[in-house]
């Protein structure tokens, strides 16, 4: 009963997120705003104040790196292996498939997740899976996209792409605090205390308006592929992801934090990456939906097991 105390109140805020924009309490435009203040001012303050008041030691534990970022890489090669050679699908869709069952919601599903269990500690594991997904795994998938498209543009994709990392507010966080770390440097009491109010606003804004933005619409055909995506990444992603914990040692609660960020729903940038270069959208759209919906008894399932 204490995870579920733990964990049911924040999808009860994603519920309340649904609930106000299919009864047209709040317009579902408002997710988009709510989505841009939880990624670019409330996610990166929090990272910021955790990170940099932490030492150095405790931030590079690479056998989470190793475990988390492992399994990604793993099963995004293996489903994009297995549309690819298997059913033969093109490379832009192969990819797409490939990231719907690996690219996850780590900075709005799970680290609220793992702050709730973990406090500062999960914080840091969900900072660094975000960084890694930010970082190695979004830049994969549009490179794969770029070369199915094979566009004139692709110059200039190329360039707003590493404009896009260089400039992501969870990376520039993560590496400014980082940097802060190493030097020594402690924060003055205000600027934590106003960070820590930002910080404080992650949760609410984020939860809510994945609800506000969720669609059950999209879910109407093709459910027999959506739920295979669904299975892969709420359940054999996240058992790939613990058997490399146990593989390289990592300790129990990192162990957790690791499973608990693969075992999130697939990450809005999915969506985003299909929608820019027109590949597989409904599907992107409709796996993230039933993701977000079944998660709900997976992470319980997943919690309540380790």
């Amino acid at each position: 009963m204490h995870i579920a105390s733990l964990i049911l109140p924040i999808f009860a805020i994603i519920l309340s997120g649904y609930a106000a924009g299919a009864l047209g309490y709040l317009p579902r435009t408002l997710a988009g705003p709510l989505m841009q203040f939880a990624y670019f001012v409330a996610m990166p303050a929090l990272v910021f104040l955790t990170v940099a008041e932490e030492p150095l030691g405790a931030l590079l534990e690479w056998r989470f790196i190793a475990a988390f970022g492992g399994g990604s890489l793993l099963c995004f090669a293996a489903v994009f292996l297995a549309a690819r050679i298997g059913w033969r699908a093109r490379l832009g869709t192969s990819a797409m498939l490939a990231a719907v069952a690996s690219m996850t919601n780590t900075g709005f599903v799970a680290l609220p997740i793992l702050r709730a269990l973990h406090g500062q500690q999960g914080i840091l594991a969900a900072a660094v899976a975000t960084v890694f997904v930010g970082a190695i795994m979004f830049p994969a998938l549009v490179v794969l996209l770029e070369i199915d498209q094979r566009t004139d543009s692709r110059k200039t994709r190329a360039t707003a792409l590493a404009r896009q990392i260089g400039t992501n507010p969870v990376i520039l966080a993560t590496l400014l605090a980082l940097l802060w770390s190493i030097l020594g440097f402690r924060l003055p009491a205000p600027v934590a205390t106003c960070l820590g109010i930002l910080g404080e606003a992650l949760t609410p804004c984020a939860l809510f308006a994945i609800g506000l933005d969720l669609s059950i619409s999209e879910l109407r055909g093709h459910m027999s592929r959506y739920a295979l995506l669904t299975v892969l990444k709420l359940v054999v992603m996240p058992m790939v992801v613990y058997g490399l914990c146990i593989a390289v040692g990592l300790n129990h609660t990192f162990t957790i934090a690791a499973v608990i960020c693969a075992a999130v729903p697939t990450a809005k940038s999915a969506y985003v990456l299909a929608s820019e270069y027109d590949v597989e959208k409904s599907l992107a759209g409709a796996a993230i939906s039933m993701t977000t919906l079944f998660s709900i008894v997976t992470l319980l399932a997943w919690l309540y097991w380790l």
